[in-house]
């Protein structure tokens, strides 16, 4: 039977990737959708001054340039629809408000995005949401944890800097058996590689400003939503008046376009110093799923279709000041937060764990494993070692 060309869900997602958000009634004859800067809208009566009296209403309500990206980000994550938000963070918080409130209690995995985690201990503690971190590797024990009124639960796989991975279709079965929600951050894998709502979350996280944008000049994050959830997800979005500029909606959609190609070099290169990395005498452990002997492995071999560049290494008995000249040595990795753009990164570790164990802080490392060629990258790893073999 051959695909029908006009259905988005029928096609491969690279090529999703090219046509999704490409509406005629959008871009009209051309490519790209016009970026349209806008605050006040003008309409031809009173009439469709009225909610729902013509298309567009006022400029932080929508545009056709918002339009464009958040049916290429629905499209992709194969939701019922999506909203975009002015960071990464601000899409974790914004998710978090639409299914919370006072009273509340959120089941947040132990191995997020710190900041996340911040944002639970801080902002949701003051609105009266408690919040319990919990081991995500030990699902059977999830039961446990939940309460009266937990209303969600908020995972990310692979963790952020140990990069364990979560079963989330076992996750949103205990959870949705207990009538509570499940957010996933899925910003390691996008879309592209991973479809959280498929796998039974109710809500989807990626920070855009990694992959999706691709080339670290934007901030952008968006939410995906499952029917259930998407009317208090639009609501909520709007409430807090949230929008982003045109300008970082446009180029984010520019780098969706070549995001398939930049994610398959990615892994493969990310692959490569991998495998390097693991052959050193000065490594104890890489930290990448997409490794056959990795922890997380089978659960990533089931449910991605791919790894991204993102992995951490764990020095054997290395302390921070060693740790430090080494990444004080790299030349081509530049020493720098955020990751998912072009470049090669690194940073050591700044770990907040509280119901897991975890390798010692000192000796771990993350890297970004860039575009540029791998072979320049191993040597520079090389020649780093060096340095750190002379003190």
């Amino acid at each position: 039977m051959s695909r029908n060309d006009n259905d988005p869900s029928s096609l491969h997602p690279a090529t999703r990737l090219i046509r999704s958000g490409r509406d005629g009634d959008l871009t009209g004859p051309f490519v790209n959708p016009p970026v349209v800067h806008a605050s006040t809208v003008l309409f031809d009566t009173v009439a469709n001054m009225r909610p729902g009296g013509q298309r567009y209403g006022y400029g932080r309500q929508g545009t056709p340039t918002i339009e464009a990206l958040e049916q290429a980000v629905s499209e992709l994550e194969g939701a019922a629809g999506a909203v975009l938000c002015p960071s990464g963070l601000n899409a974790v918080s914004t998710a978090l408000l639409s299914v919370l409130a006072s009273g509340d209690h959120l089941l947040m995995a132990d191995n997020v995005y710190g900041p996340s985690r911040d944002l639970a201990k801080s902002v949701l503690a003051r609105l009266g949401i408690e919040t319990t971190f919990f081991d995500p590797r030990d699902i059977d024990a999830l039961p446990s944890h939940f309460r009266h009124n937990t209303r969600a639960v908020y995972v990310e796989s692979p963790g952020s800097l140990t990069f364990e991975m979560t079963d989330i279709p076992k996750v949103a079965a205990i959870a949705h058996q207990r009538g509570a929600r499940v957010i996933a951050d899925n910003t390691w894998a996008t879309p592209l590689l991973f479809r959280p709502l498929q796998a039974g979350a109710d809500l989807a996280v990626v920070a855009g400003t990694k992959y999706l944008s691709g080339h670290s000049d934007v901030m952008i994050g968006t939410v995906a939503a499952a029917p259930d959830s998407w009317s208090q997800l639009k609501a909520t979005h709007q409430a807090l008046g949230l929008c982003v500029g045109p300008d970082d909606i446009y180029l984010t959609l520019r780098g969706l376009r070549t995001m398939a190609v930049r994610l398959e070099r990615h892994q493969k290169t990310a692959l490569a110093l991998a495998q390097f990395l693991k052959g050193r005498p000065e490594v104890e452990r890489v930290l990448y799923p997409a490794l056959s002997d990795d922890s997380g492995h089978a659960i990533w071999q089931r449910d991605m279709s791919g790894a991204s560049g993102l992995f951490g290494v764990v020095f054997a008995g290395w302390s921070g000041e060693k740790t430090a000249v080494f990444l004080e040595a790299l030349r081509l990795f530049g020493l720098g937060y955020s990751w998912g753009g072009f470049e090669s990164l690194a940073i050591p570790a700044h770990l907040h764990r509280s119901a897991m164990a975890m390798p010692p802080q000192a000796a771990l490392i993350r890297l970004h494993a860039g575009l540029e060629d791998a072979d320049d990258l191993i040597a520079d790893l090389t020649q780093a070692f060096t340095v750190v073999a002379e003190l």
